[in-house]
């Protein structure tokens, strides 16, 4: 079902329109390198498949594919001499396409520079982690990086129904009947595929294959049609698709919204965005970590209790585990989000560490008055001299604890014990 040229694209506007770049370089003739960026089943490898077939003059490219999964260094030095040759002998450009380019390593990635330079190839990409982590600066800096989006209900919507309508690549060839697919039945694949149209399309697929079997079964007359109900389509989605990867781009983007739903004191957001983290298969320890560092960060001073129940969270999910920690991390999320808030430890500590690391003051020594002097020559030379105990001087405010060069500074913003907003 994949589109054979760019117009049959379904979705990604922002990329295909008639004033895009992409479309404009098609009627050109004239294709750019690309690195296709975006989520699962949006349609990287669709589009740079169909833009070789959409150019204005088809025989001034070849096209060759690889996948980063399954090839090596040899592949690749082989596809690029290869594309080299066909330059000098015909001057036919290689329109080289890379699947899942980020698994490159950086020697792999440095090999495609040169051809790309000297014109050989035109280099295109599809990864789903983000480029600026996974990809070499010089590479990026010779191709365009498009962004996919996740595909729209509505364009997941038509790309169910071209699969039902079409008779030569269709459910029905791929099943070997006539195939009914019920409207609530594509509303519930649209809805329920977080825009991942691969997804969408293999349910289908799988569900129309139950619906035959049905009607085999039934020992029906071969041309009846398989029926394909929300309940089938339901029995082959299994569960909703969710996408997160522990190790990648989202796994940031999940705690980033974490983080932020509770300084901004929204308990029901934190809850959903620590459900979204758990039901992708994030360790609740990790979690549990990161409430500990917002306890101290977001609420400090204002709720010194906050740390504690953090604290007592990581504790409790260790012993626990999953599933059952569940309700002790959203306890301690709905706690830390409605708990009042205070940054001024974590500036305070931030302007100390700022101080120290461009020596204002000289970093110079302890002052002798501050010092223990366990010994007879530390007392001889001054060590402890002039102390004055607090619990027995209650009134000893002109006691100075800060280097002579730093006094007056101030580091912790922290008015009275009854503020507890800062």
């Amino acid at each position: 079902m994949r589109p054979r040229t760019v117009f049959e694209v379904v979705g990604q506007e922002h990329i295909l329109g008639n004033n895009s770049l992409l479309h404009s370089a098609i009627d050109r003739n004239r294709i750019p390198s690309i690195i296709f960026w975006g989520p699962p089943g949006t349609g990287k490898t669709s589009i740079a498949k169909s833009i070789i077939n959409s150019a204005q003059d088809r025989s001034m490219y070849r096209f060759v594919s690889l996948s980063a999964v399954t090839c090596g260094v040899k592949d690749v030095r082989d596809a690029v001499e290869e594309a080299r040759k066909m330059r000098v002998k015909n001057n036919k450009r290689t329109l080289l396409f890379v699947d899942e380019v980020h698994r490159f390593n950086k020697s792999q990635q440095d090999s495609f520079l040169p051809v790309i330079e000297d014109g050989s190839i035109v280099f295109m990409g599809a990864t789903t982690e983000n480029p600026s982590f996974h990809l070499i600066t010089p590479l990026l800096s010779r191709c365009r990086v498009l962004t996919l989006n996740p595909i729209k209900p509505h364009h997941i919507e038509t790309l169910l129904k071209r699969s039902v309508n079409d008779n030569e690549k269709g459910l029905s060839q791929s099943v070997g009947m006539r195939v009914d697919v019920k409207d609530d039945a594509i509303d519930f694949l649209s809805m329920n595929c977080d825009g991942d149209a691969r997804v969408a399309l293999n349910a289908l697929e799988i569900a129309a294959t139950t619906a035959a079997a049905r009607v085999a079964d039934n020992q029906l007359e071969q041309n009846d049609e398989a029926v394909v109900t929300v309940d089938d389509v339901k029995e082959a989605l299994q569960c909703k698709h969710l996408a997160y990867d522990k190790a990648g781009e989202e796994h940031y983007n999940l705690i980033s919204a974490l983080h932020k739903s509770m300084r901004g004191s929204d308990a029901d957001a934190a809850i959903y965005w620590l459900a979204r983290m758990l039901e992708g298969g994030e360790e609740p320890l990790y979690i549990a970590r990161r409430l500990i560092r917002f306890a101290s960060e977001d609420v400090g001073l204002a709720d010194p209790l906050a740390l504690n129940q953090a604290v007592a969270c990581y504790q409790a999910c260790h012993f626990l585990g999953m599933p059952e920690c569940n309700v002790i991390l959203a306890q301690c999320a709905a706690y830390l989000a409605l708990a009042p808030k205070s940054i001024s430890v974590y500036r305070a500590i931030g302007a100390a560490q700022k101080v120290v690391r461009e020596s204002v003051g000289q970093n110079e020594g302890v002052p002798l008055h501050l010092r223990n002097a366990p010994t007879k020559l530390m007392k001889e030379l001054g060590y402890g001299k002039d102390y004055i105990y607090p619990p027995d001087n209650p009134s000893s405010s002109t006691q100075s604890y800060l280097p002579p060069s730093l006094l007056g500074y101030k580091f912790l913003d922290w008015p009275d014990q009854n503020s507890t907003q800062q």
